[in-house]
């Protein structure tokens, strides 16, 4: 199975590793044999090499030098889309940064693979957040898959779980943790610090960003939201028709006024369905603590999946991360492989 792998970010050198490390494995348990023939990164350079990089080699020039051009004899001097269109490749894996207004550059990369009868992974909100029914309806057309795992609770599998085992279930409701950085900055007021205090410590310690708008505003919450919305319940939205509030305007005082009253402030998003219409939101909550999404602490991320079958079960684990992420894209790539054995 040839690869491109389209921005080489966090994720990107996340899965890079994966491969390295899970070589053998997928050769031995699932009859996959991956190469890595082109990587494409607007800020670290392009390679390509019919035959496969070497991923060692990549991680080690990414890691001494920040860029990819100490591998001169497999540089590609053109644009991710050129690298696209060059490579007969069998997959991409589109790990480029999420931008939930315009969706792009990863959008014009994915229907571009399509177009050029590739597979896609993807790790990126954008696309599936503002123009999933679309692509989902061009790799129909072009019969091939399209997997997005990592878009929701990065390598904590929610939509394999509701995909493929709980089949024949109707879901009626999703609302949980979808944001680890708002999560962790609203557990740590509770032993009383101010907003201000907790998100310098959070953006000190990396999980928040210089500018944190896209978490503390809500805006990435509401983008897995949408997405839920729209390939669970077959919503047709976009990520800001839905309402949606961050957790800016929450005080130490806030927090300790829920306390007292056994109660725990968490930012839920939530999709449901009313008779045929799919609401969604996105919210500071304010939870009971016997609720099993009250007992999420840190920048762990938790669903609560109710359906007509087995009620309400909740998943929790890692919402974000370089090997997180890395392995939800590399869960898709074999199922990919499976499926073409």
């Amino acid at each position: 199975m040839k690869i491109l792998l389209i921005g080489f970010g966090t994720v990107g050198q996340g899965l890079a590793e994966l491969l390295l490390e899970k070589e053998a494995v997928l050769y031995r348990t699932y009859g996959i044999n991956v190469q890595v023939t082109g990587i494409a990164d607007f800020q670290k350079g392009s390679l390509y090499n019919t035959r496969g990089l070497d991923l060692k080699k990549v991680l080690a020039a990414v890691k001494n030098n920040g860029t990819l051009a100490a591998l001169k004899n497999d540089i590609f001097d053109e644009d991710a889309l050129a690298l696209i269109k060059k490579a007969k490749a069998d997959v991409l894996c589109e790990a480029t940064y999420t931008d939930i207004k315009t969706a792009e550059p990863a959008t014009s990369h994915i229907r571009t693979a399509f177009e050029q009868g590739m597979h896609v992974v993807t790790s990126n909100k954008g696309p599936l957040a503002l123009y999933y029914h679309e692509l989902l309806e061009l790799a129909r057309k072009k019969k091939l898959e399209f997997l997005f795992e990592g878009t929701v609770m990065s390598g904590t599998p929610v939509l394999n779980l509701i995909r493929e085992t709980l089949t024949g279930s109707e879901i009626r409701e999703i609302k949980g943790i979808l944001n680890g950085t708002t999560n962790y900055i609203l557990s740590l007021m509770e032993e009383g610090l101010s907003y201000e205090v907790v998100l310098k410590k959070a953006q000190e310690l990396g999980y928040a960003e210089a500018i944190p708008d896209a978490d503390v505003l809500g805006w990435d919450a509401l983008a897995k939201v949408t997405i839920l919305a729209n390939t669970v319940f077959s919503a047709r939205q976009k990520p800001f028709d839905y309402p949606c509030q961050g957790i800016t305007q929450i005080s130490a005082a806030d927090i300790a006024a829920a306390k007292a009253q056994g109660k725990r402030f968490k930012l839920i998003g939530r999709v449901w369905k009313e008779g045929e219409a799919v609401k969604a939101s996105v919210s500071p909550q304010q939870i009971s603590l016997s609720h099993p999404l009250a007992g999420v602490m840190g920048a762990s991320n938790a669903l609560t999946i109710s359906s007509d079958t087995l009620g309400d079960v909740t998943i929790i684990g890692p919402g974000a991360g370089r090997r997180e992420t890395g392995f939800s894209m590399l869960i898709d790539l074999i199922h990919i492989g499976q499926r073409r054995h």
